[in-house]
């Protein structure tokens, strides 16, 4: 059997277990720097889910509320703190129970998008992810706000 060998980090986070064909997405909505070591493997073996994608982030580790924006756009990823290229922590994404200041409402007559408020969503299920805007009551499915979904610049 062939091995892939990607090299390890010293110190920083391991999202695996990212859909397959999801890394890339999920890299474009993350506060990342261009100077931030990145490795990513897309479509890899997965015994568990087939196919996966993983993303390793050099010197990075995420706030909660990153954490939680990763969460909406892979809900099946885990994530490994690495210090000193030893494994700190490994966490499974949890969907919460409400998102603050990480997406738009698409609804163009909320008054989030006409007044300085922060945006509140509350998850109405998690299978499939459905959010319930705070203000104006819409429903809505993450595929329906994946492009209102903003990086955490806070």
């Amino acid at each position: 059997m062939k091995e892939l060998k990607v090299d390890a980090i010293q110190n920083g986070t391991v999202i695996d277990h990212i859909p397959a064909g999801q890394a890339f997405k999920l890299i474009s909505k993350l506060n990342l720097k261009d100077s931030d070591p990145i490795m990513v493997g897309t479509q890899l073996s997965s015994k568990k889910y087939g196919k996966k994608d993983i993303i390793k982030i050099e010197n990075k580790y995420f706030s909660d509320n990153e954490l939680n924006l990763i969460t909406l756009l892979a809900p099946t990823a885990t994530f490994v703190t690495i210090k000193n290229f030893e494994k700190t922590n490994k966490a499974s994404a949890k969907i919460p129970g409400q998102i603050e200041h990480l997406m738009y409402c698409p609804n163009p007559v909320c008054i989030t998008n006409s007044e300085k408020i922060s945006t509140k969503f509350i998850v109405e299920s998690q299978k499939p992810i459905t959010v319930r805007c705070g203000y104006c009551e819409r429903v809505y499915t993450i595929n329906d706000i994946n492009d209102f979904i903003k990086p955490d610049r806070e």
